[in-house]
């Protein structure tokens, strides 16, 4: 019969505890990694199908109202209107067929299919239309056109709140994985405590402790509240790595959460918050760079008179503008934002800025005339009231932009020059023509 001694007692028990501590830290690496893979699974593949599903959605209902308006006013501005949105709805297709979601490629296919059948249907409305058979390309409208396009979009939006109820259960998910294992961690910490009180106490308090502090970040995530300080894991194992992950996976979604929230909802452009980041670090960087403030001139009139919704369509379309003087004559770094309303920031390198402006100022004096009836554009001018009501005329919409530059030295945050930029737009609107002011042109006079 084998005699026990302490040494073998106290073996058997390290043993044991080193087996229970090997088996506490797989299946603690295990359940954080499966959180981890969850949340990689949200931000690259949920937010993704969110994200393309809604710009797809605006693409589709503004494609459909160029068809409405192009039925009224045979405007082949109009037709050229809905073509381009109809690529559009192509590209967000594209872009969505990119990502690996369930069942994604069978209901893209069918979306496809009735986006053709919207787009064949527009062609015979257009043929009836230069046939000047009006009646018949209305009823295509109203019957078979509309039924195609709600059918997609219905499609579309089933996509989305799938995406959207995959991220509640996940995140309902994550939020029970990190229960269950901290539940089971602690089973096995109490079992280990009959094989030595200390030595379980002092495992208990070196993993049990960060493993607590993770259940505990996974319940403020799971809840959607991503502002938490009590994670400060410094260990340099795999459970600090987890943590480390952990926090730069919570960064992430809170950014990410905070920039779909800022952004516009009309152009998907960044908003305010996005904006002023980008100025304050640009600023910090102490390196030159110029911030463009453009803003559209008599606006207001033309909104007042041809409605709410064609002036939502001017102010996607300025956003289009932007976006694609950008594209053509910046470069990945450059980036744009909507401020709000008809306001926008280009923020860019000073020797590209008076190109971007340029190219600017040319594509809206170019763009901006189809959304002008053919009387206004020909007279140069619209009717409307004032401020106090006068009935008086507004010239066409034109677009001013101040540019500013700085290096970090000039100014001291991003409010500062944000305001300096406003001031040199303000000078710009003061001429009758699309323009833009930099601030040596104001220092010079």
């Amino acid at each position: 019969m084998i005699k026990l001694t302490i040494a073998k007692k106290l073996l058997t028990t390290y043993l044991l505890m080193a087996l229970l501590t090997i088996m506490v830290g797989a299946y603690a690496l295990f359940s954080l990694q499966h959180l981890n893979d969850l949340a990689y699974s949200i931000v690259k593949k949920d937010f993704l199908i969110i994200y393309h599903a809604r710009q797809l959605i605006d693409n589709l209902l503004a494609q459909e109202r160029s068809e409405k308006k192009f039925i009224i006013l045979r405007d082949t501005a109009l037709e050229e209107l809905f073509w381009s949105r109809s690529k559009a709805v192509k590209d967000g297709i594209r872009k969505l067929e990119k990502v690996d979601f369930p069942g994604i490629t069978k209901l893209l296919s069918r979306v496809t299919l009735l986006h053709d059948d919207c787009d064949a249907i527009f062609r015979r409305e257009v043929a009836l239309m230069k046939a000047e058979q009006a009646e018949e390309a209305l009823r295509l409208s109203e019957s078979s056109i509309k039924e195609k396009t709600e059918a997609v979009t219905t499609l579309v939006r089933d996509l989305q709140k799938k995406a959207e109820n995959d991220v509640n259960e996940k995140m309902n998910l994550i939020r029970s994985q990190g229960i269950k294992a901290s539940s089971v961690t602690t089973v096995l910490f109490l079992i280990s405590l009959c094989g030595g009180v200390t030595l379980a106490l002092f495992i208990t308090y070196n993993i049990t402790r960060p493993l607590k502090k993770l259940k505990k970040a996974t319940g403020f995530i799971a809840d959607g509240n991503f502002d938490f300080d009590d994670l400060k894991i410094s260990y340099k194992d795999e459970i600090g790595e987890l943590a480390k992950r952990f926090r730069v996976m919570a960064n992430r979604l809170k950014v990410l959460e905070q920039l779909n929230l800022d952004a516009s909802p009309l152009t998907r452009l960044p908003g305010n918050i996005a904006i002023e980041q980008q100025i304050e670090r640009r600023l910090a960087e102490k390196k030159p760079f110029s911030i463009c403030h453009a803003d559209l001139d008599n606006f207001k009139p033309f909104a007042d008179k041809y409605g709410y919704a064609w002036a939502s369509d001017v102010i996607k379309e300025v956003a289009d503008i932007l976006t694609g003087a950008l594209r053509t004559s910046g470069q990945d770094s450059d980036f744009i934002g909507h401020i709000g309303g008809d306001d926008f920031i280009i923020v860019t390198e000073p020797a590209r800025a008076e190109q971007v402006c340029q190219q600017v100022i040319a594509e809206f004096d170019q763009r901006i005339l189809k959304f002008y009836e053919e009387q206004d554009r020909e007279k140069g001018f619209i009717m409307g009231k004032d401020r106090r009501g006068h009935e008086q005329t507004f010239p066409l919409m034109t677009i001013s932009i101040g540019i500013v530059t700085d290096d970090g030295s000039r100014f001291e945050s991003p409010l500062a020059m944000a305001r300096a930029a406003a001031d040199l737009k303000e000078h710009a609107k003061t001429h009758p023509i699309s323009n833009y002011v930099k601030q040596e042109d104001v220092h010079q006079h």
